[in-house]
């Protein structure tokens, strides 16, 4: 019994050690994703307050930050990120909804594919701001059209994501489901959904940051609240601050929002074993 003793301590304090490293690494990794910008944000203050430039075009962040602080003690700042929020929110979901139901059907059917796509690669091609007098005359100025331009920033994306994948499964898995004779929906659920995952979660990530890029454009549309009408007024107002402020803002929600795309995706997509850095790297 004494002498099981030490070799128990020994085996235990390498896994120790190992463990350390480990959780030092995970909590160091979002610190290494923020160092350029703070390294840029803090270098640009060095230089306005060296007297290397005035600011006033371009302020520094300390100017910044105290805008969002006045914004956010008068309570437009909530005001203001709940609107776009709520947009972004229902333009996304209606987006995804209509890019995956069609993008499926075009890439499981190739009579879908060949009436659908040329007519929606043509639709894909034309400019957001290009969106905005036809949604205005079919819908007015209200919440319809904002979110309407928002959904079709979403939908394409999300619809080549959907079909590309499916056309790039490998034949070899679907021929190998065909040999157990899997039913049609068997098929789409344990050969095509796993194999088309990856590159759906991919494509939700790039619509979603289209759709945060089509916000702007949206609340252009007779908006009287949310971050493009922040946007807009510091340009009329002359406020490159509140211009920064808002912008500013739009990339912490826009790294916050795809960051829930990555956590909800990660459990149905453990099973992978692709390139990429080890888990508890």
């Amino acid at each position: 019994m004494v002498s099981d003793a030490p070799a128990l301590q020994q085996t235990s304090e390498p896994a120790d050690n190992a463990a350390a490293p480990s959780r030092a690494a995970r909590y160091a990794r979002p610190l290494l994703g923020i160092l350029l910008p703070l390294t840029l944000a803090l270098g640009w203050e060095l230089v306005v307050w060296l007297g290397w430039s005035n600011g006033r075009l371009v302020p520094p962040p300390s100017r910044v930050f105290a805008t969002i602080a006045e914004l956010a003690r008068s309570g437009e700042l909530v005001r203001h990120i709940a609107a776009t929020l709520w947009r972004v929110s229902l333009g996304f979901a209606f987006g995804v909804v209509a890019g995956t139901l069609l993008g499926a059907i075009s890439g499981y059917w190739s009579l879908a594919r060949r009436l659908l796509d040329p007519t929606v690669q043509a639709l894909r091609a034309i400019p957001s701001l290009a969106w905005v007098p036809l949604f205005i005359l079919w819908l007015g100025i209200f919440e319809t059209s904002k979110v309407a331009l928002i959904a079709v920033g979403v939908f394409f994306p999300v619809y080549l994501g959907v079909m590309g994948a499916i056309l790039i499964v490998d034949r070899k898995i679907v021929e190998v489901g065909r040999t157990f004779r899997l039913s049609g929906f068997a098929m789409i659920r344990r050969i095509l959904l796993p194999a088309v995952l990856p590159a759906y979660v991919v494509s939700l990530r790039v619509g979603l940051g289209l759709g945060w890029m089509f916000v702007v454009a949206a609340e252009l549309i007779g908006a009287s609240e949310g971050l493009g009408y922040l946007l807009l007024d510091g340009q009329q107002l002359g406020k490159p601050a509140q211009i920064l402020a808002a912008i500013v803002i739009f990339a912490i929600l826009g790294k916050l929002t795809d960051w829930l795309i990555e956590l909800a995706a990660a459990p149905f997509l453990r099973w992978q074993d692709a390139f990429g850095p080890a888990k508890g790297a």
